[in-house]
């Protein structure tokens, strides 16, 4: 009886200290580009109202339990208008998505990006924001936010700075603000991550940024990564 409580604590213990690539995928058969294409591509059907995948069925939720092998990971906003599995028209599994207030990144996002990046081998990133953010309105209003929002607006900020420089009126400052913080936002997952870097540098990876329009359903590509891969900066389009 002694043995096998010994047994099981080992095999608790074990299981505990397995590391995150023991439950990594098997790896997507796409490239970043090709990724990329399949995103836009469903982002077409989703405008035409013509989803392709409606129904998440029980078949596809059981043969998930086995493991999962999505082809890209997004980075989102929060906003209950923007879920990325519906805006790009994709299947359960599919997509890897993490969402927060103003799609910015700190520790926790920059994680959770790396995981998926690297263990999961998942080729293409996309950083999403949208128009009318709230967050990114916010900072634009300016005042004292309350509690943690500070934190977000923090993050935004440098991209409302750099929006006040170039937009004429209010409202293109706020379009101009969403679309930096995205490109900056994508820009931070290179600088604060050496891991993203380096699958960015390999090819590996293929980091991109996007805004997400509410009125059409169209995402458009702002930056299509390839001045991150060669070193260069990053490619700013209006």
């Amino acid at each position: 009886m002694k043995m096998k409580r010994f047994l099981a604590g080992l095999t608790v213990a074990a299981a505990l200290t397995v590391p995150f690539q023991a439950f990594a995928g098997e790896g997507s058969v796409v490239t970043g580009d090709e990724a990329l294409k399949k995103l836009l591509e469903g982002n077409a059907r989703f405008m035409k109202d013509d989803k392709e995948y409606v129904n998440w069925g029980d078949a596809r939720r059981k043969e998930l339990t086995k493991g999962q092998n999505p082809f890209a990971i997004i980075l989102s906003c929060s906003d209950s208008r923007v879920p990325p599995e519906h805006v790009f028209d994709q299947e359960l599994g599919d997509l890897f998505v993490v969402r927060v207030a103003g799609n910015v990144a700190d520790p926790i996002e920059l994680g959770s990006v790396e995981y998926a990046a690297e263990h999961l081998n998942v080729p293409l990133v996309m950083v999403m924001g949208h128009r009318s953010c709230g967050a990114v309105k916010a900072t634009v209003a300016g005042g004292k936010p309350e509690g943690n929002i500070a934190a977000i607006v923090k993050k935004i900020t440098p991209a409302v700075n750099s929006a006040k420089k170039r937009a004429k009126d209010k409202e293109a400052v706020l379009d101009a603000a969403i679309e930096d913080n995205a490109i900056l936002t994508a820009k931070t997952l290179t600088e604060k991550s050496e891991i993203l870097k380096h699958l960015v540098e390999s090819g590996k990876v293929k980091i991109v940024s996007a805004v997400y329009d509410l009125a059409t359903g169209k995402v458009d590509v702002l930056d299509s990564g390839e001045e991150k891969k060669e070193g260069k900066g990053h490619e700013h389009k209006h």
